[in-house]
């Protein structure tokens, strides 16, 4: 028996009786097409079992119509709840993603040729980055690329994140407002943007208030390196009674350990703040003080990113930092100001900030 190959464009358009274009307008969005030519072309089509093939017209409009979306790690649920959002504002754009996973400690460098056999139209690198030397061949491939939650000392590269500096700042002064006077820190990867930002700012937000002792440990954003660190922490003659997890991932780790290995009430013994707003941090069991990241907005400003750099082939790195909002739950004790409701979720606005 001989096996049908494939159906092909050529033969829906001699079933259709119209050009071989004309089925190739049919099938790409915004192409110019009348409406009595589409009905025959879908219904032909349709007939025949035929499906456009998204390889073959790349190589027509040199475009594959497909994002590379790099993720470290995905044990955070604050990345799943990104690819969700990511794929669903791609696909309103008629974009698809393809993913790549599996470089959380390093520069997402060894994946660039396998982006590259993919003819990829743009790429999103989140909690990972790019080497400056593969930056820069992305711009000169006229390929766009955005560093999502991560930033950047070099320019070649586009970059959205939320406020973590001044987010970390604010859960100091949330901490010392509701009269904590040890305070400990457990980071996450030392070389990222992001728990560097969210140190300093938590650092410099208990400085204000002469505050200079801080203990840090690393937690590596691992829930096992952030169980070892909070033993480290609250093993220590004198332990802190407030604790800011670099986020919600790992803080969920630092209070199993405070409550069941440590025996202590939380937060009449301990306060413990996190970074994120996702997953179990809004569970009655963990029910964790935070401060939120615009998922939304941030997936927003990315994918506009990538859709205007594409369009217009011009790649001018942009930048932006979007406020989020401190999440006050029961895992920390409650200063008396400060304190507002906004659509059923209570949060903090003392002082300047967010």
């Amino acid at each position: 028996m001989t096996r049908k190959g494939p159906v092909t464009s050529s033969q829906v358009a001699r079933r259709a009786g119209v050009s071989q274009s004309a089925v190739s307008r049919t099938f790409t969005p915004g192409a110019s097409i009348s409406p009595a030519t589409r009905a025959k072309v879908l219904a032909a089509a349709k007939e025949l079992g035929y499906r456009p093939n998204a390889i073959a017209r790349s190589l027509i409009t040199s475009r594959s119509r497909i994002i590379a979306v790099v993720m470290a790690y995905l044990e955070n649920l604050f990345y799943p709840d990104v690819l969700e959002e990511l794929g669903r504002r791609l696909a309103a754009e008629d974009y698809h993603v393809l993913l790549f996973t599996g470089f959380k400690d390093r520069d997402s460098d060894p994946v660039f040729d396998q982006l590259m056999q993919y003819r990829v139209d743009g790429i999103i690198l989140a909690s990972t980055s790019l080497s400056s030397d593969l930056s820069e061949e992305c711009a000169a491939a006229g390929i766009p690329v955005v560093l999502f939650n991560r930033t950047t000392e070099r320019d070649a590269v586009s970059s959205v994140t939320s406020e973590n500096r001044e987010g970390a700042r604010r859960l100091a002064d949330f901490l010392v407002a509701g009269g904590h006077k040890r305070f400990a820190f457990i980071s996450g990867l030392q070389n990222s943007s992001t728990n560097r930002d969210r140190y300093e700012g938590f650092r410099d937000g208990l400085k204000s208030h002469g505050i200079e002792d801080l203990t840090v440990q690393t937690g590596n954003f691992s829930r096992s390196e952030a169980e070892t660190a909070a033993r480290t922490i609250l093993s220590a003659p004198e332990r802190p009674d407030a604790i800011f997890v670099a986020n919600d991932h790992m803080a969920v780790a630092v209070m199993d350990v405070a409550r069941y290995e440590f025996g202590l009430s939380i937060p009449q013994d301990l306060s413990i703040v996190g970074y994120d707003d996702v997953g179990p941090s809004r569970w009655p069991s963990y029910d964790i003080t935070t401060v939120s990241q615009p998922i939304d907005t941030m997936v927003d400003a990315a994918v506009r990113i990538l859709m205007d750099q594409i369009t217009s082939g011009l790649i001018e790195p942009v930048h932006e930092l979007l406020p989020g909002e401190l999440i006050v739950r029961s895992s920390a004790r409650k200063p008396r100001s400060g304190l507002e409701t906004v659509n059923g979720r209570t949060i903090y606005r003392s002082g300047d900030g967010l």
